[in-house]
C-alpha cells in the first residue's frame, strides 16, 4: 500500500509540477501551493500512520484529537511562512491558503480512494469533495484570513496565530467527531455552511475594491 501511495504521489505531481513552467506569476504561485499542499499531505499520511499505531488503531479517537492538530499545524505552516516572509496581502494571502487546504484535501481523497476503492459510491465521491475536502481548505483559509489581520498588530501576533491554529484545529475536531457519530449530516454541511459566509464576505471585498 506504501507503494501504492507514492505511485499516486507521482502521478499527480508530475503533470502539475510540468505545467508551472508554462504559468506565470500569480497562476504559477497558486499551482505550487496546490502542490504544497499534496507535499504536506503526503507528509501528514505517514505522521498520521506512525500516531495511530502508537494508539493501538483507535481511529475514532485518534481522528478527533490528534490528527486534526497535526493535519492543520502542518497544513498551515506554508501560509504562515509566506504571509510572514512575503506578503501578507489579503488578495495574496487567501487564494494560496485554499490552493493548499485543495491540493491537501486532492491527495488524501486519493489515497483513501485506493484504499477502499471495492466499497467507494458517487455518493462517498460527493461527500468527500463538496464536505471534506471544502472542510480542509475552510480551515486553511480561516487561518490565513487572521494572519492578514494580526500580521501588522505585534501585540495580537503570538497569541493570536495560537488562537488562529487552535479554532481550526476544534473545527476539524468537531467535523470529524460529527461525521462519525448518529449526526453525521451535521458534520457533512458544516464546510458548506463555514464556506458560503466566507464567499460572500470575499465577493463583498472585491467589490469595495472596485468603487
Amino acid at each position: 500500500m506504501y507503494n501504492l501511495v507514492y505511485i499516486l504521489f507521482i502521478a499527480l505531481v508530475a503533470p502539475l509540477l510540468l505545467m508551472m513552467f508554462m504559468l506565470r506569476k500569480r497562476s504559477r504561485l497558486l499551482v505550487g501551493y496546490m502542490l504544497i499542499g499534496i507535499f504536506v499531505s503526503l507528509f501528514v499520511s505517514e505522521l498520521n500512520t506512525l500516531i495511530l499505531n502508537m494508539f493501538n488503531g483507535d481511529m475514532i479517537y485518534v481522528t478527533t484529537t490528534i490528527t486534526p492538530i497535526s493535519e492543520e499545524i502542518v497544513k498551515a505552516i506554508p501560509v504562515l511562512f509566506y504571509a510572514l516572509v512575503f506578503s501578507d496581502n489579503r488578495d495574496r494571502v487567501m487564494p494560496i491558503a485554499f490552493a493548499t487546504g485543495v491540493g491537501f484535501a486532492t491527495f488524501e481523497n486519493m489515497v483513501i480512494l485506493v484504499q477502499n476503492i471495492e466499497s467507494v459510491t458517487i455518493g462517498w465521491a460527493i461527500i468527500r469533495g463538496f464536505s471534506t475536502a471544502l472542510m480542509h481548505a475552510v480551515c486553511t483559509v480561516a487561518v490565513g484570513f487572521g494572519i492578514c489581520f494580526i500580521r501588522k498588530r505585534k501585540k495580537l501576533f503570538y497569541c493570536g496565530t495560537f488562537a488562529l491554529l487552535t479554532m481550526a484545529c476544534i473545527y476539524h475536531g468537531i467535523f470529524n467527531m460529527f461525521v462519525q457519530s448518529n449526526y453525521k449530516y451535521l458534520g457533512f454541511v458544516l464546510p458548506a455552511v463555514t464556506y458560503v459566509p466566507i464567499l460572500f464576505q470575499q465577493y463583498q471585498y472585491y467589490k469595495r475594491k472596485k468603487v
